[in-house]
């Protein structure tokens, strides 16, 4: 291979790579821990001799453990185990479940009809998989009967009990009430 063409490559392949492991000549150690492509531990080597082993089988070295003393490298396809990691990062991130808070706000004088569509849409939340944020903002005077407002709010978590935890209890926060309802988990 000609020095050109090494040196192609080798430079293609600094560019390629993120900064999450040092690759080849970016290793600033004197000595490494060498592990072999099938998972064999050659033993402490010189960092030029690993780099020259890497470079016989047209591989990569690469740094697995920084802070060890002396740091472990292992020869590898690096193009090959970043495609493979993100592969498995996707498919924890498609396996995830994103929990949303949704809001729901009540009066602490709240009408019954007005209630019940606050309940359905609490509930239509609580189903999707969502927590909720039961907020009673109080206006003027009504913070002095801030125990109207946790009515309200006892009453709504005593009808969702049956698909809802409660997550926090109803705390005044300034001028308002919040309290957090949390989906059963059927486990």
């Amino acid at each position: 291979m000609s020095a050109f063409l090494l040196w192609s490559k080798i430079f293609w392949r600094w560019q390629a790579i993120s900064k999450e492991h040092l690759v080849n000549e970016e290793i600033r150690a004197r000595e490494v821990r060498l592990i072999d492509t099938d998972g064999q531990q050659i033993g402490i080597v010189s960092l030029r001799e690993a780099l020259r082993l890497a470079q016989e089988k047209d591989l990569d070295l690469v740094n697995m453990a920084p802070n060890a003393k002396p740091p472990v490298c292992r020869i590898m396809d690096y193009g090959k185990f970043r495609y493979e990691q993100q592969k498995k990062e996707k498919e924890a991130r498609k396996n995830q479940k994103v929990v949303d808070v949704k809001e729901v706000r009540l009066s602490p004088t709240i009408e019954e009809h007005d209630f019940q569509t606050k309940l359905r849409n609490t509930v239509k939340f609580l189903e999707n998989g969502n927590k909720v944020k039961l907020t009673i903002r109080f206006r003027g005077r009504a913070i002095t009967h801030a125990e109207l407002g946790q009515q309200v709010m006892e009453k709504l978590a005593k009808e969702v009990e049956h698909i809802s935890t409660v997550e926090r209890k109803p705390k005044i926060e300034g001028r308002s009430m919040i309290m957090i309802l949390a989906p059963k988990s059927d486990k």
